[in-house]
């Protein structure tokens, strides 16, 4: 048990995670997202083109705009790492949610835009502090391509965490000049022109150009690798919508080597030339997969990643999990933390910040019963650790569907949801519980999903009233008795 509880210790405000107002949001039964008309009934496809229904963040209202719908981005990033600079060719197709006079985009000031398009017209723009606005009338569900050039030095920005593994999210750069991403719960907007929350996901097409031997890596199947005038130039295609928050890109002297999953999963990984220790550390994700695809079914993606950076973090990044080169971020535990992800968090998504508890819960009680496993201990002996200091959490941050907003990705999104899917096991059985598990994700597959809608399918599912079941564990300010 000694050994154990060091593993779960070691585990603890790790992995996946990475408002003006003091009090946080209290979700209710109306709070899901209503469709536009016309979104009723879409077709799975159509979510896979990217269409979505941005909402604003009850968390972070600030950040993200519910007026627009990106359906494409298309990046071409070149990045000096001598100067610092990035240089950046962004088209954006999307669609207005409503008839208004202007769209409105995020960017942080660093960036200075040097030209805009809307449709091919040069349009006028101003740009105040991270608000791009676009000075243009625009009319609910009209399609749109906006095309920008920016350049500058990019900083990452505050992150609204009390965390001992980062502080800030967005566009950091490392001593040798390479740079790397991590924007949880926002951040995108320090690199490229987004609509940086959730609920807004989006296609991707990214060229990325930076001088040899350093290469750029991003989301999605490499298309292309080519070395000109002295530059790597690499072509990325995410086929699969995403959030902005799941987005990466990473420019370094990075080593890529390539794998294959049990079930035919093309790997590779991508780790700093100088530490083959990390690539060893690392290839242990065909063996992550295979068990976590005994969990939940066969992977959702074409293809995974797994990206060491200069971090002390952890990353969900959609198809390139990033990881930081401790030994920490790339234990086994936590790499299977991130790869459940793929299916929570990646493949369904929150509309919202206050159900990031949707994502954390899954991961981390998927990662607890691995390492039951892997103990050989049962997983009843991890759940009792955890709620040795789940109080302790809660306190703390909040309750995990109403945290506070300035303790983002605290412990309490992890444990309390964890302890509360181990209760509900118990009470319908390995084979029901696994079942149900394993068949959320394909309810809203590359789409969104709120507190209203996973808890009322599971009412359905089980065939009982769950919702005060659910509310006592995500809302109250105690746990319920296990």
């Amino acid at each position: 048990m000694r050994a154990l509880a060091a593993l779960l210790a070691s585990a603890l405000l790790l992995a996946g995670c990475t408002s003006e107002d003091d009090q946080p949001p209290t979700p209710s039964p109306q709070s899901s997202p209503t469709p536009a008309p016309g979104d009723q009934g879409r077709a799975a496809g159509r979510a896979a083109e990217g269409y979505s229904t941005p909402v604003e963040d009850s968390v972070y209202p600030d950040v993200g705009d519910p007026g627009v719908d990106t359906l494409q981005y298309r990046l071409q990033l070149a990045w000096d790492p001598a100067t610092r600079t990035l240089d950046g060719v962004e088209s954006i197709r999307l669609r207005a949610t409503e008839d208004a006079d202007h769209l409105q985009l995020d960017l942080a000031a660093p960036l200075q835009v040097r030209r805009l398009t809307l449709d091919g017209r040069e349009t006028p723009f101003e740009h105040r502090g991270k608000d791009l606005v676009v000075d243009a009338t625009v009319q609910r569900d009209e399609l749109h391509t906006l095309r920008l050039r920016y350049a500058g030095r990019p900083e990452p920005v505050p992150a609204p965490v009390q965390r001992s593994d980062f502080d800030e999210t967005g566009w950091t750069v490392t001593p040798d000049g390479g740079a790397w991403t991590m924007q949880e719960p926002y951040g995108a907007y320090t690199w490229y022109a987004v609509n940086d929350q959730p609920s807004d996901k989006a296609l991707y097409d990214f060229t990325l150009r930076v001088p040899a031997p350093f290469v750029g890596v991003a989301n999605g199947e490499l298309l292309a690798r080519t070395v000109s005038r002295g530059d790597t130039v690499t072509r990325w295609r995410l086929a699969d919508p995403a959030a902005s928050y799941v987005i990466t890109v990473a420019f370094g002297d990075l080593t890529m080597t390539t794998d294959e999953s049990a079930s035919g999963v093309p790997i590779s990984y991508w780790t700093p030339s100088d530490r083959p220790d990390l690539l060893q550390r690392v290839r242990r994700a065909p063996e992550a997969l295979a068990w976590v695809e005994d969990h939940l079914g066969p992977y959702p993606f074409d293809t995974l990643g797994i990206l060491v950076v200069d971090s002390e973090s952890g990353m969900e990044t959609q198809t390139m999990i990033t990881l930081g080169d401790t030994p920490r971020a790339t234990s086994p535990e936590v790499l299977l933390h991130e790869i459940v992800h793929q299916w929570y968090g990646d493949l369904v998504t929150p509309f919202d910040w206050r159900d990031v508890w949707m994502n954390e819960g899954m991961a981390t009680y998927l990662q607890g019963v691995w390492m039951a496993e892997s103990e050989g201990e049962p997983v009843s002996a991890v759940m009792d650790f955890w709620s040795t200091f789940e109080a302790r959490l809660r306190t703390e941050a909040g309750p995990p569907a109403a945290y506070h907003p300035d303790s983002f990705g605290s412990g309490n999104v992890y444990y309390g949801p964890a302890l509360m899917w181990d209760d509900l096991r118990q009470r319908y059985g390995d084979g029901e519980f696994w079942r149900l598990v394993r068949e959320w994700p394909s309810v809203y597959a590359d789409g969104n999903a709120d507190y209203t809608k996973i808890t009322t399918w599971w009412t359905k599912q089980t065939g009982q009233d769950l919702s005060a079941f659910f509310d006592a564990w995500l809302l109250g300010e105690r746990a319920p008795d296990r």
